[in-house]
């Protein structure tokens, strides 16, 4: 794809960016999944409403040109939604390295390679991030691996950390239906994250 033939193909491929080359690009990377974001919940609000006017509206051949229209929207959807998987998955890679760079006397340490990943290896994640198949967290996995971090990298820093993980349980449960109040429901993550906080730096 466009980016990785760039970040491969130019004279400083992106295993030889600096930090601050790196941090621009992870910036970029950031601003357009945030534009890719904003289009999606768009178009989510846009299906709502156009499916409350289809459910009032009595006219079938009305209906019908606002269920072809909700069709369309959800196509679009699906579009976008790919290519947020795809900005996503970049915006990790770029993360990494950087993140590498910046930990680069504990690479040393353990002895890897970090940092220094080839055209080779960027070739196969570039695959990876063109799959569909592949989500965003399986990719991180696959990632990972590549790096060698395991778990000597914080969490938070490569991926949900356990008090975000506290929070996406919030949102299920509200998904369930369990947590129907909105306030209630940030009252309680917002509780859960502070005592996740507070434990870690106890």
């Amino acid at each position: 794809m466009a980016l990785f033939d760039w970040l491969t193909k130019r004279r400083k491929p992106l295993s030889k960016m600096t930090r601050q080359e790196l941090r621009q690009q992870e910036l970029t990377l950031q601003k357009d999944r945030n534009l890719l974001v904003k289009r999606i919940e768009k178009l989510g609000q846009e299906k709502q409403k156009l499916f409350e006017r289809g459910a009032k509206e009595k006219s079938p051949e009305v209906r019908r040109m606002m269920a072809q229209e909700f069709d369309l929207k959800t196509t679009e959807q699906l579009m976008v939604s790919r290519q947020l998987n795809i900005r996503t998955k970049e915006m990790l890679t770029v993360s990494r390295i950087r993140m590498i760079r910046e930990n680069a006397d504990r690479a040393k340490v353990s002895g890897d390679r970090i940092g220094m990943i080839s055209a080779r290896d960027l070739v196969g994640l570039s695959k990876l991030i063109e799959n569909d198949a592949v989500t965003a967290e399986m990719y991180q996995e696959r990632l990972d691996d590549l790096m060698q971090l395991g778990a000597e990298i914080d969490e938070g820093a490569t991926g949900v950390s356990e008090a975000g993980q506290a929070v996406m349980d919030i949102w299920e449960k509200m998904d369930a239906g369990d947590l129907a109040d909105a306030s209630e429901a940030f009252d309680e993550a917002d509780r859960r994250v502070r005592e996740r906080k507070s434990a870690a730096e106890g």
